[in-house]
């Protein structure tokens, strides 16, 4: 059974969507688990971890509350504020399904703002709670990311959409290479083989998007490497049956037991899903 480590739901009403403009139209109506069934049963994916996509308690809310009725979704990324009373907001979300906080990193203008004492106070409490931290960044935040994991060693960071690489060509850099590296060093450090359709943009493909996945599975080992879809934020640049079938692809390299692990059993682990 494959896992969707990474995919999004939303209700527009609910108001909170602060980057949905027109740049993002085509995806800009309700998405809920009864869109996503139909993909979902076509690609043998199982179960999937839907993360945040406002920076609200009441997002993380409505996800659980979608975790409550529906089956399909294994575990829930939310959103907390870091700063505040991390404790109290852990609390007042108490709930089986929630297995991670992402605040919107690549959102925030100052780079270094993971770092700042108030906010590493608030993921010191985040990993004594067992959460993770989904880390939403560029590679802007490589370095920070980097210190951080020496600052906070007991807390599980999982990196989305392979940290965006910037393509020049079918080359994701130098700079991008040697901090994600950096980052793998640190065994508390996974990483998401998502978004990267959406990064690359037209002409994406096995051939294009090889160089990343094969620098991420070199780096972090293919038992800290998850699949996850992005979708329907992947709408904007193909469809869920080809992102799946080129990330399958880009493993045709890895043994059976390594493929069955990137696809299901290292997200279950990761997450603890249970």
């Amino acid at each position: 059974m494959i896992i969707d480590a990474h995919q999004h739901f939303w209700r527009i009403d609910r108001g909170d969507y602060g980057w949905m403009d027109d740049s993002v139209a085509q995806i800009r109506r309700d998405i809920l688990p009864r869109d996503l069934y139909p993909l979902a049963r076509a690609a043998n994916v199982g179960g999937t971890v839907v993360v945040q996509a406002a920076p609200t308690l009441a997002e993380t809310e409505f996800l659980l509350q979608l975790g409550d009725r529906d089956p399909l979704i294994r575990g829930v990324v939310g959103w907390l504020d870091l700063t505040g009373d991390v404790p109290a907001q852990i609390a007042r979300l108490h709930h089986p399904k929630l297995r991670g906080v992402r605040p919107m990193l690549q959102d925030i203008s100052d780079t270094d703002w993971i770092l700042r004492p108030d906010v590493l106070r608030g993921l010191h409490q985040l990993a004594r709670s067992g959460l993770r931290l989904d880390a939403l960044i560029t590679p802007r935040h490589l370095r920070v990311i980097e210190q951080l994991a020496r600052t906070v060693p007991d807390l599980s960071i999982i990196i989305d959409h392979c940290a965006k690489p910037v393509f020049d060509g079918t080359d994701p850099g130098e700079d991008w290479r040697s901090g994600m590296t950096a980052l793998a060093a640190h065994p508390q450090i996974t990483c998401k083989l998502s978004g990267l359709a959406n990064e690359y943009g037209p002409g994406w493909s096995v051939q294009a998007l090889q160089p990343v996945f094969d620098h991420i599975a070199e780096s972090f080992g293919p038992r800290r490497l998850m699949w996850g879809s992005d979708w329907p934020v992947l709408e904007l640049a193909g469809d869920y049956g080809r992102w799946l079938s080129v990330a399958q692809g880009l493993a045709a390299g890895l043994s059976p037991e390594e493929q069955a692990g990137l696809f299901g059993d290292n997200a279950t682990r990761i997450y603890d899903l249970g």
